[in-house]
């Protein structure tokens, strides 16, 4: 896999996409950041040299030109929902404009060879058909899925309830790991700065926690009372698709935290994950308290 001279970041306005940036830059690496409006500011990388281009993944034409304007030949990008081909194009480009290694952002869901995933379990099957994609078009030495956990950005799904005093949620009770998505950057871009061979890399928080718990730990934060009731499956399906989410992906989700959560702390890899953000950045992990702390004014967004 090749050593990186110069990378791009697509997403980088994200906060995986914000700190991988700033993790290959302090590195040492050129970084460009290639955003749908290059524009927009990206407030997290305010003061780092970086140049601006513009694309968008579901554009090949915007990603080839974006490629060779930045001269990377390493990239970072995510799954996107809803691509007829799985990304395959878009892929296609970043191949033929020069990229020799990419970094994918993929989900831990995916628990099973990625050529086996079921479309009935639709998150993980999303990002299992990008993965085959890019096995096919780069071999399975010319990228690196990694596949965080639950990311601690999640509970903002609760927002409107945070805001509101009471979170409605059917099942309180779930455990999660809750890991920082700054975390996953911060791997992602070491794997990026060192061209790290890994095909897979596993991710997880460094604790299990339940929902009721982490919204006792943004209740304290913001000084407030906030309640947490719970609801049935129908009507978190009813409240998700009424805000907005797909309906495969917000069922997946309903299904997800009634009937599988905490799968992911009895997989086969759980020990290899929860040790990878010390082994990948050399730094402790972002515990779900100190993520809230610095992410508070977002609960007031």
């Amino acid at each position: 896999m090749a050593i990186a001279n110069s990378v791009i970041i697509f997403g980088p306005s994200g906060s995986v996409g914000s700190a991988t940036a700033l993790q290959v830059y302090r590195a040492g690496v050129k970084v460009t950041l290639a955003l749908r409006d290059p524009r927009k500011p990206v407030p997290a990388l305010i003061g780092i040299s970086a140049e601006k281009v513009q694309a968008d993944l579901t554009k090949p034409e915007s990603i080839q030109a974006a490629v060779r304007q930045s001269g990377a030949n390493s990239a970072f990008i995510y799954t996107i929902f809803g691509t007829p081909d799985h990304m395959r194009a878009s892929i296609v480009a970043l191949k033929e404009a020069g990229i020799e290694m990419v970094v994918l952002l993929s989900s831990y869901t995916i628990q099973s060879d990625i050529h086996s995933v079921s479309p009935d379990e639709y998150v993980p099957w999303v990002h299992a058909q990008v993965e085959i994609s890019l096995e096919e078009i780069y071999g399975k030495d010319g990228f690196v899925a990694v596949r965080p956990c639950y990311f601690a950005s999640n509970i903002l799904w609760s927002n409107a309830g945070i805001q509101a005093g009471q979170v409605r949620h059917a099942n309180p009770e779930a455990e999660y790991d809750w890991i920082s998505p700054e975390d996953i950057g911060r791997v992602c871009g070491s794997i990026l700065a060192r061209g790290l061979k890994d095909r897979v890399v596993w991710l997880m928080g460094p604790e299990k926690m339940a929902l009721k718990d982490a919204v006792g730990v943004v209740s304290r934060a913001l000084g407030r009372v906030i309640t947490v009731t719970k609801i049935t499956a129908a009507e978190a399906l009813e409240e998700l698709v009424k805000n907005g989410t797909p309906e495969g992906t917000a069922g997946w989700i309903v299904r997800y935290i009634t009937e599988d959560a905490g799968y992911e702390f009895k997989t086969a890899v759980f020990e290899e994950a929860a040790g990878n953000v010390l082994k990948y950045t050399h730094r402790v992990p972002v515990k779900f308290d100190q993520w809230v702390c610095e992410n508070i004014r977002r609960f007031d967004a």
